[in-house]
């Protein structure tokens, strides 16, 4: 947890604030803040930031929408700069961008993973009328193992096919599923990351088991 009084504040009372998308691990602004500012955000877990040309406090999305909700805040090696690492589930940029630094490259499923991440984590935890994401999680466990089961068997079938786009289409399907039964199990992608890499890192082909390698 971050310790405010552990901050150096410059001469106006600010720290510069690194907002990055916890899921893709993309930068999405620069921004500044005080001691206010970081207690509120800690509190609240939204950033709340100080507009230097406005000279005031910034509640971010009060105006945009772009809400940013906090998941780990941290200070670098002199502790004069913060990192928040954030759900954005509108993005960053007021010229409608999901980072100030521009468009996203182009798409990688990692980075597909992570904003899918983000979507649904957003509707966990602000539930939007008509959300299938929503009611999925309201129905519960087994609801979401049928759909697992379901879209696997769509997998199998669509991989008989000769075209391959409904293949992408049906795995995308079961990424979804898996990736809201990862979140109402309390995992994370980090957690089957983390997996993969240390099965990455493991015995040669040949002699992995074939219960646990690939």
């Amino acid at each position: 947890m971050l310790d405010p009084s552990a901050i150096r504040f410059d001469g106006q009372g600010l720290c510069p604030v690194v907002i990055q998308e916890a899921g893709t691990g993309r930068v999405l602004m620069l921004g500044y803040t005080d001691l206010t500012g970081v207690e509120r955000t800690l509190r609240d877990r939204e950033v709340h930031l100080f507009s230097r040309s406005r000279q005031e406090p910034w509640h971010k999305g009060d105006t945009s929408g772009q809400r940013l909700y906090l998941e780990q805040a941290e200070i670098d090696c002199d502790g004069d700069t913060l990192l928040y690492r954030v759900r954005a589930p509108r993005g960053a940029c007021h010229l409608g961008q999901r980072s100030c630094f521009g468009p996203d490259p182009s798409p990688d499923l990692g980075g597909a993973l992570g904003r899918l991440w983000e979507t649904l984590a957003a509707r966990r935890d602000h539930p939007e009328p008509g959300s299938y994401t929503a009611a999925l999680l309201s129905a519960g466990r087994d609801r979401i193992l049928r759909k697992v089961g379901e879209e696997a068997g769509e997998v199998i079938i669509a991989g008989k096919n000769e075209e391959p786009e409904p293949l992408a289409q049906e795995v995308a399907d079961l990424f979804y599923h898996v990736s809201v039964l990862l979140l109402e199990r309390g995992l994370r992608p980090d957690d089957v990351a983390r997996v993969l890499e240390e099965r990455a890192g493991g015995a040669r082909r040949e002699e992995w088991n074939a219960d646990t390698r690939p």
